[in-house]
């Protein structure tokens, strides 16, 4: 890891000054902008947490549910090729890059604090691909203009995956895939999914409570819809 920025420091400068470039261990395909350990750039964000409410960098490590995602989309490119994609709460941004390299029409990427903003940014450049980046909370948007929505390890927090599972099965009501990788966190819905594929990931007991995580990717299953 290169020397550190301080937190109020410009936020892509901030990002390259506190990661280092690496490849997630199920994703060689891609590089990404990744902390190489958990407290260092937590306790670095403290000062801009403080001053702004800035959510907690977990932009900054490639999760097991985005790294499910991505490797189901390089393999099974058909499932974005030539589609509007969202990639929401996209953290570091593997899955919209995953997308993108899979064939599909346009990505966007969400994320709602500008740090994340920045990594996205970076992220995207290093793996030369075109994010449609927006800082905003997009919960909630009817109708939706994406065919396909990517929604990784979003059920950590009881209050956010409340919010987002009843838009999540909105979206599928209207017809959008919506595709969830989740390694079993705690809050992850129980009904109303369909289970595609499972991975074993590689990672770090700094970022989570096993070495090896089973990451699998569901498909929301509109309302009154049984899964196959």
């Amino acid at each position: 890891m290169s020397d550190r920025a301080s937190a109020g420091d410009e936020p892509a400068a901030f990002v390259m000054a506190n990661t280092a470039v690496e490849a997630p261990p199920l994703i060689p395909e891609i590089e990404l902008h990744l902390a190489n350990e958990l407290v260092p750039i937590w306790q670095a964000t403290e000062a801009e947490l403080e001053a702004v409410g800035l959510p907690p960098p977990y932009w900054a490590f490639a999760w097991a549910g985005g790294q499910a995602l991505a490797r189901y989309l390089l393999d099974h490119p058909e499932t974005v090729a030539g589609k509007r994609v969202l990639d929401f709460a996209a953290g570091c941004g593997i899955q919209g890059i995953a997308a993108v390299k899979a064939g599909a029409a346009r990505v966007e990427a969400s994320e709602i604090d500008r740090f994340a903003g920045a990594a996205l940014r970076l992220n995207a450049a290093l793996n030369g691909v075109a994010l449609e980046i927006h800082e905003a909370d997009l919960i909630g948007r009817q109708p939706a203009p994406w065919d396909v929505v990517l929604a990784g390890d979003v059920c950590y927090e009881r209050p956010m995956a409340a919010r987002v599972w009843d838009w999540l099965q909105e979206l599928a009501r209207g017809g959008t895939a919506v595709l969830v990788g989740d390694p079993g966190r705690t809050y992850m819905p129980r009904v109303g999914l369909e289970r595609i594929i499972a991975y074993a990931v590689k990672t770090t007991r700094e970022i989570e409570d096993s070495d090896l995580r089973n990451a699998a990717v569901w498909r929301v299953v509109p309302p009154g819809t049984k899964a196959r």
